[in-house]
């Protein structure tokens, strides 16, 4: 059974930092793609970045310079560092696990961020 869970979100004030991680189990986690959307109300989910098995990644230009995903196989462990947050970074964000190219995608239940002052 696979599992994916994000943890890390709450309140921030705006140009604060958070960091979200994304657990999962019951894949071979190096071999998985992984990522980050998010859904703000009222808006279409949008991708936020990703990262390859290979550990290339690719970021939303909302998010270049201030986000950051990393990954870390020995804990099967993916995280995205924020910084310098705004308002507009407020959504719910999903983390995502493919397991092979091509194959299944499997998400979070999701995790709230809020900046605000």
């Amino acid at each position: 059974q696979v599992q994916v869970a994000e943890s890390g979100g709450g309140l921030v004030q705006p140009g604060g930092s958070l960091r979200l991680s994304c657990a999962a189990s019951g894949i071979i986690f190096s071999f998985a793609a992984m990522g980050w959307y998010r859904q703000a109300p009222g808006k279409q989910r949008e991708l936020v970045a990703s990262i390859s098995s290979g550990g290339s990644t690719n970021y939303a230009d909302s998010v270049k310079g201030r986000f950051t995903i990393s990954r870390n196989n020995a804990k099967n462990t993916a995280y995205l560092q924020m910084n310098s947050l705004t308002p507009e970074d407020t959504a719910v964000y999903y983390c995502y696990a493919q397991a092979r190219v091509g194959g299944p995608t499997y998400w979070g239940q999701g995790t709230q961020v809020t900046v605000s002052a």
